[in-house]
C-alpha cells in the first residue's frame, strides 16, 4: 500500500509571518493525522521558519520549489541542494510547468537537478504534464513519455523508489479546470506503465504519483480514491490552512 503524499506548493506566496500563521491553524486542524504524508513547500525565504515550526511533527516534511544542480559556485540567484539540506528540506519540486514555461527548463535540465538531488539525499518531486493544445491533438501519452524518459534518464530502481512523480496537466493549473477523475487516472496509469519500462514493475508499483491541477476540497476525495493516484500537489487551495487540511483529510484511508 502506497502512503498518500499531499504537498502544498505555495509558489511565490507566504512571508515568514504568514507561514507561521498558516501552520498555527493547519496543525490544529490535522492534529490527529498519522496516515498521510504532508509536504509544505514554501518560498526559499520562509523555509527556515517552516522547518523550525515543524521540528516536532512526524508526518509533515519540508520541501523546496526548485534548486540548481551544482553544490556551490558563481551562480547568482541560485540555491544549491546542499543549502537546502542544511535547512532540513526533505523534498524538492523539479520541472514544474511554470519553471518549464516561464524559465525555459528542459528535460535535460530537470534531469541534472534530479541527479543532484539524489547526491544530497533529497527526494525529487518530478513534474510532468501536457498543455491543452497537446491534449487536443491526442499527444498526452507522447508528451508524458518524452518528459519522463528525459527527466529520469539514467535513474535506477533504487533512486526511482525515492522519487515522487507529479502529473500536472498544464491546462488545469490555476485555471479552475480539473481533469476528471477518469482522465487523471488514465494518465497516472500510463505514467506507472512508463516507469515500469524504465525500471521494472515492482519498482513502478512502489512509486507515488501525485495529481496536480486545481485540486480543491470538493474534488479531492474522488481524485485521491483512484487506484494510481497517490496524492496531490496543491497550489491555490494550499494557501488556506483549512482548505488544505480538508484535502489532507480526503487522502486518509477513511477520508
Amino acid at each position: 500500500m502506497r502512503k498518500k503524499i499531499i504537498a502544498a506548493n505555495w509558489k511565490m506566496h507566504m512571508t515568514q509571518s504568514e507561514s507561521e500563521a498558516f501552520l498555527t491553524t493547519f496543525l490544529r486542524e490535522i492534529e490527529d493525522n498519522d496516515t498521510v504524508e504532508v509536504v509544505i513547500v514554501p518560498p526559499f525565504t520562509s523555509i527556515p521558519k517552516v522547518s523550525e515550526l515543524l521540528t516536532q511533527t512526524q508526518n509533515i516534511k519540508v520541501g523546496a520549489q526548485n534548486m540548481y544542480w551544482e553544490r556551490s559556485g558563481a551562480f547568482t540567484g541560485e540555491i544549491s541542494p546542499a543549502m537546502l539540506r542544511e535547512l532540513f528540506v526533505r523534498y524538492v519540486v523539479l520541472g514544474h510547468s511554470e519553471r518549464r514555461a516561464i524559465f525555459g527548463e528542459t528535460d535535460e535540465i530537470v534531469n541534472r537537478k534530479v541527479h543532484a538531488a539524489y547526491e544530497e539525499v533529497l527526494r525529487p518531486i518530478v513534474c510532468v504534464g501536457e498543455t491543452l493544445g497537446q491534449r487536443e491533438k491526442g499527444d498526452v501519452e507522447k508528451v508524458l513519455s518524452t518528459q519522463l524518459r528525459g527527466s529520469l534518464a539514467n535513474v535506477g530502481a533504487k533512486e526511482l523508489h525515492e522519487t515522487v512523480i507529479a502529473y500536472e496537466p498544464v491546462w488545469a493549473i490555476g485555471t479552475g479546470k480539473t481533469a476528471s477523475a477518469a482522465e487523471a487516472q488514465k494518465a497516472h496509469a500510463f505514467i506507472r506503465k512508463t516507469l515500469a519500462e524504465l525500471t521494472d514493475e515492482a519498482t513502478a508499483d512502489k512509486v507515488r504519483i501525485q495529481y496536480g491541477g486545481s485540486v480543491k476540497p470538493d474534488n479531492a476525495h474522488e481524485l485521491l480514491t483512484q487506484p494510481d493516484i497517490d496524492g496531490a500537489l496543491v497550489g491555490g487551495a494550499s494557501l488556506d490552512p483549512r482548505s488544505f487540511a480538508q484535502i489532507v483529510k480526503a487522502g486518509a484511508p477513511n477520508g
